[in-house]
């Protein structure tokens, strides 16, 4: 009888914890690419273009590598939004660029 009882509470736990996804949760997903940028300054303003935008869970530029390492919820915003942004202070990327009066 004990089996049974704890036999039926563990598919009872495994269903409730490891079942289907549902559809509020969070789509993270990651991208990676470059932003013409030189300093400390340019840091401070490609990562605060997407200081709290919604959907924007991590965004990290490096001065050296030139690239921006950002993580994102797809399904509150989308990769292109994100680089005009970006370019909307004044900074351009391989594919997107900013506007002159930006600069």
């Amino acid at each position: 009888m004990r089996k049974i009882i704890l036999s039926v509470f563990t598919v009872a736990l495994l269903s409730s914890c490891g079942g289907s996804q549902s559809s509020s949760e969070v789509s993270n997903t990651q991208s990676t690419f470059k932003v013409y940028g030189n300093c400390g300054m340019c840091k401070k303003t490609i990562e605060g273009s997407l200081t709290g935008i919604e959907g924007i869970l991590k965004a990290d530029w490096n001065k050296n590598t030139k690239q921006i390492d950002i993580e994102f919820d797809e399904a509150k915003i989308k990769l292109d939004e994100i680089k005009q942004k970006i370019a909307g202070v004044g900074y351009d990327m391989e594919k997107v660029r900013a506007e002159e009066s930006v600069y």
